[in-house]
């Protein structure tokens, strides 16, 4: 409501000079006191109705000292004069003051007038905002950054020679994709992706870095507001392209965040990594497959399959060619299988001679044969079929025989489903060839296998995704990938995989020994990664590796505002050739937690970081940092990575690496062969030795006992799954930072509940003797 202050105090300075309060309406305790002059009347209401007053009291009314003039009768109206009207008498002027008074208060109105329209006009367009708002299915919510009405939306385009600058006071909401050179946020400067309730704000942005200063901020989603939509970042460029200099600390290609600067990344939650719960074998069935091919097997030879298992229930050959008895004992048989089995024929030489018309008879009332009754002298026959499923359930062929072969192979092949939801065929045929008879069965998985889980998977893994089963072997290269494909019959706890396994996983707890392979989930909605030439080039480790190892990276610096990330999937990160350059790299941060004085602790949770190129996540001259959910597959390098040796008080809690393969930043992270072939920083002729420099390759790399490892899993590396090393004094940029402390006495972190195997040297070697020793379990 609007309230014209000017006309009101002129209507109150007149009445104050004939009319007072009535002393019945205010008493003197409803009198306000002025230590002034003022224009406004002294008057103030009762706030309530118990005070005494007259009779006829009106609230809110003033009372006159004296009674108003009695109103007057209104004057005859005028006679209609004659000719033309009289000039008007000039009306009375007001005095010099009440000219001004006027003038000020129409000053007065039209401030107030403008004031109150742009009150109005502000309140009509948040009001527009929040009705589009809603009617558009996004209800505001603070916890969601790209619901701040602060921002503007940004639709900056494709300028892939621009180095774009967010300044102090641009605060963006990016809706649209975009392409820059480089992306500076500075201080004061924001930028955050846009989303959507439905999840359909795809963005994808593609740069050669993204450097974040002091005060700046970068936000996809938010801890209670997570990102629904698919939100890629693109790290764009090649180790030998000088077009755009290094960063002093950075590089090329990264992700940066400097002291004072902000990175919030949070994907939608997913179970990030689980355990089968029943093995599956290379032939992606349960019961196995079977296979079988013979050269001469006379008559009809036939298998019974169970509908529900796909397991093989019986394996037997009637010689219908020569014993009519064989005949006799298959029509018996026919008559005993219960319907819904599987039941598959296929002809070796000859099965008409002694065939019974009964047997025929059997064949086509309980398997629906079309071909048994007209069958030949060495035709090539074969079946497959479900008992009393009629014509509508048997496939099957023939082939004529002429002059001791065939036209092609008689072929017959039917898909069925197991009661677990496991597509599997079964398939017979016969067949003459270069003068021999030929027969074989095959059961077999159909490209689509479910695996058995022991979390409730469903439906944060959707079709299309990406996971990766554990090698439950000594190898660790027997893990393997597989994309989800929709599976309406699945449990909560079930997946369907597109392929067939190569490797026999193992599903089960044998002896005591839990042996159940993880399985993790690769993909996430936030995906970073970086863009790579199609092979090696240059002086890109092309000796060691034949394709391309100058990943992206993110690194975080000393003294940053904020920084979380969860559920954000990383692939090809990493800088092989360049130090420091990893696909998550905490430099030099100290205490990231309360003792550092941040209100949220750090943490990465729910990452899924694969086929990069230099590690996993590497922690240095870090505390207190909190690691959980996080998948390291197929890495080159230590993994998990502590790295001067004074990292302390930083948790890792129920994270997977698996496939850690060989690096060469380091001789612990190479292989004999690496070993041997990389002598720099080494004296002059000196060959390193394997045995005693080398082949340490680890899948967490633990150079300080202070610190917490929990429900972890080390799931096939080059070398060793857990390797706790300890350094005599702190390495590295590290060094004479803090006082020495002797690692070795050092008392041990939080070690409970972790799974170490398919690793090649050993489980949890230990670089000297400790107490602890007896955690090294598990050595596969």
């Amino acid at each position: 409501m609007c309230v014209f202050n000017g006309s009101a105090e002129s209507e109150w300075t007149e009445r104050e000079r004939s009319w007072t309060v009535s002393p019945t309406v205010a008493d003197a305790n409803t009198m306000p006191t002025s230590d002034g002059p003022t224009r406004l009347p002294v008057f103030v209401a009762p706030p309530h109705g118990n005070h005494q007053r007259s009779p006829g009291y009106v609230p809110g009314r003033v009372a006159p000292v004296r009674s108003p003039p009695p109103a007057k009768a209104p004057p005859p109206p005028p006679m209609k004069p004659h000719g033309p009207p009289p000039e008007r008498p000039v009306p009375f002027n007001l005095s010099e003051e009440n000219q001004r008074r006027e003038r000020a208060q129409s000053l007065q109105q039209r401030k107030n007038t403008v004031i109150c329209f742009g009150v109005s006009m502000g309140a009509f367009f948040l009001t527009l905002i929040l009705v589009l708002s809603l009617t558009g299915g996004d209800v505001l919510d603070e916890n969601c950054p790209d619901h701040n009405l602060s921002l503007s939306s940004w639709k900056p385009g494709h300028q892939p020679e621009k180095d774009v600058v967010v300044r102090r006071g641009h605060l963006f909401r990016l809706d649209a994709s975009a392409t820059f050179r480089t992306l500076t946020i500075q201080s004061g400067g924001k930028v955050v992706f846009a989303d959507n309730a439905d999840g359909s704000k795809n963005i994808t942005l593609r740069t050669r870095h993204i450097l974040i200063e002091d005060g700046g901020a970068l936000h996809i989603g938010g801890p209670k507001c997570r990102y629904r939509s698919r939100a890629t970042i693109a790290l764009v460029g090649r180790s030998d392209d000088k077009a755009v200099p290094e960063v002093p600390g950075m590089g090329r290609k990264f992700i940066g965040v400097t002291a004072g600067g902000t990175l919030e990344l949070h994907g939608t939650e997913r179970v990030s990594w689980t355990l089968l719960t029943r093995s599956v074998p290379a032939t992606g069935l349960a019961t196995a497959g079977h296979a079988f091919q013979r050269n001469f097997s006379r008559g009809i030879n036939l298998r019974v399959v169970d509908q529900d298992t796909a397991a093989l229930l019986l394996s037997e050959r009637y010689d219908t060619h020569e014993s009519r008895n064989d005949s006799w004992r298959l029509t018996q048989l026919l008559g005993t299988l219960p319907a819904g089995r599987i039941v598959t024929l296929a002809v070796g030489d000859s099965a008409v001679k002694s065939l019974l018309d009964e047997t025929k008879k059997a064949i086509e009332e309980k398997l629906g044969s079309s071909f048994v009754r007209d069958l030949k002298y060495r035709q090539a026959w074969a079946l497959v079929s479900v008992v009393g499923g009629g014509n509508a359930s048997c496939t099957e062929d023939v082939r004529e025989h002429e002059n001791h072969d065939t036209g092609g192979r008689a072929l017959a092949r039917r898909n069925f489903t197991t009661v677990d939801g496991v597509a599997f065929s079964v398939t017979a045929y016969s067949e003459w060839k270069n003068g021999f008879p030929i027969t074989g069965f095959q059961v077999d998985a159909v490209d689509q296998v479910v695996l058995n889980l022991q979390d409730k998977v469903q439906p944060t893994w959707q079709p299309g995704d990406q996971i990766v089963v554990a090698s439950t072997d000594y190898s660790m290269h027997q893990a393997e990938e597989f994309t989800l494909l929709p599976c309406p019959r699945c449990t909560s706890r079930q997946v369907r995989i597109q392929g067939k396994p190569q490797y026999n996983h193992v599903g089960e707890i044998i002896d005591g020994v839990d042996m159940r392979a993880e399985v993790a989930l690769l993909s996430r909605n936030i995906f970073i990664y970086g863009e790579m030439e199609s092979s090696c080039y240059g002086d890109n480790m092309c000796q060691f590796y034949n394709h391309d190892t100058y990943g992206g990276h993110i690194k975080i610096l000393r003294n940053f505002s904020s920084v979380h990330l969860s559920h954000v999937e990383l692939k090809n990160m990493g800088q092989q050739r360049e130090k420091g350059r990893y696909p998550v790299h905490f430099h030099m941060c100290g205490d990231v937690d309360q003792r550092g004085d941040y209100r949220e602790p750090t943490y990465v949770d729910g990452l899924s970081i694969h086929h990069s190129f230099s590690r996993c996540l590497t922690i240095h001259t870090t505390n207190g940092l909190l690691v959980k959910n996080t998948i390291g597959y197929d890495t080159l390098g230590h993994c998990f990575f502590l790295e001067d040796g004074i990292e302390q008080r930083n948790t890792f809690y129920h994270n997977l690496g698996l496939l850690t393969r060989p690096g060469t930043l380091l001789p612990t992270d190479r292989n004999e062969t690496l070993c041997t072939s990389i002598k720099d920083k080494v004296y002059k002729g000196y060959t390193p030795s394997p045995s005693t420099e080398c082949k340490a390759v680890s899948t967490f790399w633990i150079a300080n006992p202070n610190n917490n490892l929990i429900s972890n899993a080390a799931a096939g590396s080059q070398d060793a799954g857990i390797w706790f090393v300890f350094h005599s004094s702190s390495t590295g940029d590290s060094h004479g930072l803090v006082p020495e402390t002797r690692a070795e006495l050092t008392p041990l972190g939080i070690f409970y509940n972790n799974r170490v195997h398919s690793n090649f040297k050993a489980s949890i070697p230990c670089a000297k003797p400790l107490s602890f020793v007896s955690v090294c379990f598990c050595v596969l």
